[in-house]
């Protein structure tokens, strides 16, 4: 038994001697997951996401690194971690004696907060990160990044009108506030709104274009999640917009909000049916984890707007007036089979019964389902509703509310997975790309009235004398 074990324990020793045996050949490498490590676009005196890639030695015998540096030190705001090890000043941006066994591996994570580059365009910036191995030998893995100068705003609060004009993106942490006497007014920029972030209105928000550039309102992350998917086309990736009881007379044109948790909650204590609360025209509400548009108890039109892919719904109206004219509702959200209505009317909310007066004229509503309309009805109060000349996917009225549909095209619903998509350019599951203007084949081409059309669609396209249902109009 004892010459057993001593047997045992010579094989076991030998086996460790191996693997724990260190050589300075020149002939041994490293391998790399990666020989190159791009973090994308990031702005400047903003913390990038972390990247990571792995280190093995599959030589046959272990490898001690003499050092692994950042060739450019503290120049270009890259920041390494190598098998926990942090490369930062106090250790002059390299660490030394990295052992690495044969056969095993080591963790790098990198992160990046780039400095001002003072150009209107990202700039390139890139740096090396080295491993020099005990036999003197050099490998590197490459590490770039797009710089970005934007304005950074964080917790601003709007408390004298305001206008925010400029070509410069411009980043929000924490939130946006406009204080009950002041407007905050946005032409042609780019707002990009950190995770919890967002606009908060007491007082009144105005958005339009600038020489010829919408106004965007979107999230800050400019890298992608996966090699296909831009964070940019992920839901909840900012907080929205919130429109406060105290707050009337919101303009938003030619705007485009997305990727967002709701685009817009407005709020009312009560209706005031003579005072609008939201003005809506050429904008785009699309892509939210929440709601489109929740409206409740509000005033609110919306002409050559659409709003599209929401987990909840994408218009919902709980009481109040609302009129829509060639308005898309789109409801194919990709994250989620309990996705709600494309449209949703209410009178009653929490209890409480506030009279609806909702009009909606030349209008496209249509989704994934059989029946993308929903509703509630409290029979106490006004709950008033008329569609004209819009294209519905729901199932044929034909009882005593058929009264407030007129000219509507009923979509039939054969296919739930593909008849709603049928009217549009591109609805690219897939890759997350949605492109919601009609395709010539759509029943809504030439099926509006000219009693209460717009004279151009949401991208400034002339309308015929046969316009087309929905924000957009096809050129023939």
């Amino acid at each position: 038994m004892r010459i057993f074990l001593a047997c045992l324990s010579m094989v076991l020793w030998t086996a460790c001697s191996d693997d724990d045996s260190f050589s300075s050949s020149a002939s041994l490498r490293l391998t790399f997951s990666t020989d190159s490590v791009n973090v994308d676009t990031v702005f400047s005196r903003v913390p990038s996401s972390t990247r990571t890639f792995w280190v093995y030695n599959r030589s046959g015998k272990g490898i001690r690194c003499q050092s692994v540096r950042l060739a450019k030190g503290n120049q270009t705001g890259f920041r390494v971690n190598v098998d926990g090890i942090y490369l930062g000043p106090s250790t002059g941006y390299q660490t030394s004696d990295i052992e690495i066994r044969n056969n095993d591996s080591i963790r790098v994570f990198v992160e990046v907060t780039t400095p001002m580059v003072h150009h209107d365009e990202p700039v390139r910036i890139a740096d090396d990160l080295v491993f020099t191995l005990a036999s003197g030998n050099e490998q590197r893995v490459a590490l770039t990044a797009w710089s970005w100068d934007a304005l950074l705003l964080n917790d601003l609060r709007v408390s004298t009108d305001t206008t925010i004009a400029t070509t410069q993106p411009i980043v929000v942490n924490g939130a946006i506030t406009v204080d009950s006497a002041a407007t905050l007014t946005i032409l042609g920029t780019t707002v990009y709104f950190h995770e919890n972030a967002g606009i908060h209105v007491r007082g009144r928000l105005v958005t339009d274009a600038s020489a010829g550039r919408e106004t965007v309102l979107r999230g800050d992350r400019l890298d992608h999640m996966f090699d296909y998917l831009p964070y940019d086309r992920v839901s909840g990736q900012w907080q929205g917009i919130h429109i406060y009881p105290s707050s009337f007379g919101n303009e938003l044109r030619n705007t485009h909000i997305h990727s967002t948790y709701n685009g817009i909650v407005c709020d009312s204590t009560a209706c005031d049916s003579t005072r609008s609360r939201l003005w809506m025209e050429n904008c785009t509400i699309h892509n939210c984890q929440g709601y489109g548009l929740l409206a409740r108890h509000a005033n609110i039109t919306l002409h050559n707007c659409e709003i599209s892919n929401t987990l909840n719904d994408c218009l919902a109206v709980y009481g109040g007036i609302a009129s829509l004219v060639h308005t898309t509702l789109a409801q194919f959200y990709p994250f989620d089979a309990m996705r709600g209505h494309a449209l949703y009317l209410a009178n009653c909310h929490d209890g409480a019964t506030f009279d609806l007066q909702a009009t909606i004229v030349n209008s496209l509503v249509t989704g994934y389902a059989d029946d993308v309309l929903g509703g509630d009805k409290d029979s106490t109060g006004v709950f008033n509703y008329r569609f004209e000349n819009c294209l519905l996917r729901t199932p044929r009225v034909t009882d005593s509310d058929s009264v407030c549909y007129v000219n509507v095209v009923f979509e039939e619903a054969k296919d739930t997975t593909t008849a709603g998509k049928k009217h549009f350019v591109c609805i690219d599951e897939d890759n997350l790309i949605y492109d919601f203007r009609l395709l010539p084949t759509s029943r809504a081409v030439d099926a509006g009235t000219t009693a209460t059309t717009l004279p151009a669609d949401r991208y400034g396209l002339r309308r015929d004398e046969k316009p087309d249902m929905g924000a957009y109009e096809v050129q023939h």
